[in-house]
């Protein structure tokens, strides 16, 4: 290695490298994720690194680098947790009892026109009335994945009954006018 080499703010960067894990491994929730974000701070700071000239300020530049990295890493996990509370909230919201009787008969008819997977999952749980962990532990998925594969099945169960049912359908089918048979 040339002098040039050792006095270079990449070369700065590479020697607190400990320095930096042990500053993001305090603050964060995992090692993996405090490497994870060092990585992505080293990736971030390559196209400016040549700016920074001596080895003082470029330490403290990435620290500024990792610091602002720390909170969108937080901002990210909360906009994260808050979107996967609202799916699990909808998730959870099963019809209600009083309404469950008079439900459009349509609806046992159209579940069987959904994708399998789809139709498994709204029937356990709409009709089954099952809690999706439960269907979810049963069916080898994650509570995540079971919440978001009956948001997608109740989306697809609306359109359904909208095709079959037409206009009674917009109103929650509580009033079937279409008659249908089952």
């Amino acid at each position: 290695m040339d002098a040039s080499a050792a006095g270079s703010p990449d070369h700065s960067l590479a020697e607190h490298h400990g320095r930096f894990l042990q500053f993001l491994r305090r603050r964060v929730e995992s090692d993996a994720v405090a490497e994870d974000i060092l990585q992505d701070a080293y990736a971030r700071s390559l196209d400016k690194l040549d700016d920074v000239r001596d080895e003082e300020n470029v330490v403290a530049w990435f620290h500024r680098i990792l610091r602002n990295s720390i909170v969108d890493h937080f901002r990210r996990a909360g906009v994260e947790r808050k979107t996967h509370a609202e799916l699990e909230r909808d998730a959870e919201a099963t019809f209600e009892p009083e309404l469950r009787q008079n439900i459009c008969t349509c609806m046992s008819a159209v579940i069987p026109t959904l994708k399998p997977e789809y139709a498994d999952i709204v029937g356990e749980v709409e009709l089954g009335e099952r809690s999706i962990a439960e269907v979810a532990s049963e069916k080898g998925l994650t509570t995540n994945n079971a919440t978001v594969r009956l948001h997608r099945a109740r989306a697809a169960l609306r359109r359904r009954l909208v095709e079959v049912c037409g206009a009674c359908s917009t109103h929650g089918c509580l009033d079937c006018t279409c008659r249908r048979s089952t």
